[in-house]
């Protein structure tokens, strides 16, 4: 029997990380059929019981859970990993789970079984769900209304990209700074995951971007269509303003936060577009990310008056899905139709077993990887 490459397994007791994972008590789960009702069925997911490094995640088995009203059992293909599941597993993210949690922000999966009174559904269909945690996991049980359909034939590790990187970046190109074709963006982190899926979508929609990355990205950002900027060696306000002969860009996406944010400010023209999603730089310093945030939102009244006259703005897919339910629903279903139709491929780093979810974490917090790491619970 092969050993956990990291985390740990748990049967009631911690296992170590090279201890081999126990022998289930029953077959792998699956749907159960009536000569197996009296069975215990199990399955595997990933438990944080205390915040910290990589390290405190820890593979547990537990009983199978089933769908009560209204919920639905789903068998997870795919599950995104990404520096959210990061801050989480860190406790450094606002209003984020408290120990005991199994990270996990996004997944896509079949339907294995449902609850009573979950119309719409049937067992078999393939569905994603923005889950914000819970991903890291063989199996979830969902309410029925937090499952979207997602086309037949498509790949779950592709799929489960646009659930939260794809839909982020579409919308903060599309329905925050709504731009056109032919104008300029900059993009932060443009060899990583999401940055990756706004050069994508930025490219589909005609618009001439340039991207900070690190030197190995570089050719990865050049051959999704945009000018790639090394941020450790250079200034990206004065590269930007030697590329657009001073003009600036159009529009910033910024995960940095922090100083980081004043600078995208100087990136834009006048009545151009800035918009932050994140707080990159005060998580890696172990700041308060609140505090952080709370610094940006001063800042804007500054920003917009006379001789700047530039427009931050802030995203957040979670608070956006809930406000605007209709947004996420239709966004989502573009992104799968154009996923289906091949005018979108993914850029996927890693595809990894359950067992590699330390690896995982330690490549994000890298930043390592080109692309997006995923997960594959049921290999």
């Amino acid at each position: 029997m092969a050993t956990l490459k990291t985390g740990s397994l748990e049967t009631g007791a911690a296992r170590t990380a090279s201890s081999p994972p126990a022998a289930p008590t029953t077959s792998p789960p699956g749907s159960p059929t009536e000569g197996d009702k009296d069975q215990v069925m199990k399955y595997r997911h990933v438990v944080v019981r205390r915040t910290g490094g990589p390290e405190v995640m820890q593979i547990v088995e537990d009983e199978l859970p089933a769908p009560v009203s209204g919920q639905v059992l789903v068998k997870i293909l795919a599950a995104d990993v990404g520096f959210s599941d990061v801050n989480i597993r860190r406790g450094r993210y606002p209003g984020g789970p408290r120990p005991p949690f199994t990270p996990g922000y996004a997944i896509v999966g079949v339907v294995e079984r449902l609850g009573p009174g979950a119309p719409g559904l049937a067992a078999g269909q393939a569905v994603a769900a923005l889950t914000f945690y819970g991903g890291y996991s063989q199996y979830i049980v969902l309410p029925a209304q937090e499952l979207y359909p997602m086309p037949a034939g498509v790949d779950p590790g592709e799929a489960v990209t646009l659930v939260f990187n794809y839909i982020a970046a579409y919308q903060m190109l599309h329905r925050v700074a709504h731009v056109a074709a032919g104008q300029r963006i900059l993009v932060h982190g443009a060899g990583g995951g999401l940055g990756t899926a706004f050069l994508e979508l930025g490219h589909l929609a005609g618009l001439q971007m340039y991207g900070t990355a690190s030197k190995p990205k570089h050719g990865l950002v050049q051959r999704l269509g945009a000018t790639p900027i090394d941020y450790r060696a250079e200034d990206f306000v004065e590269r930007i303003a030697t590329l657009t002969g001073g003009a600036g860009v159009d529009a910033v996406f910024d995960p940095m936060g922090s100083a980081h944010l004043k600078r995208s400010v100087r990136a834009v023209h006048k009545g151009g577009t800035v918009v932050a999603y994140g707080y990159y730089e005060a998580a890696q310093r172990g700041s308060n990310p609140v505090l952080d945030v709370l610094s940006e939102y001063i800042r804007l009244p500054l920003w917009s008056l006379p001789p700047q006259r530039k427009h931050v703005a802030f995203y957040d897919t979670r608070p956006t899905k809930k406000k605007h339910p209709d947004w996420y629903r239709d966004d989502l279903a573009r992104l799968f139709a154009l996923l289906a139709a091949g005018e979108l491929r993914p850029v996927i780093a890693a595809r990894l077993p359950l067992e590699e979810v330390v690896e995982a974490h330690q490549r994000v917090e890298r930043a390592d990887a080109r692309g997006r790491l995923i997960l594959i619970p049921n290999p």
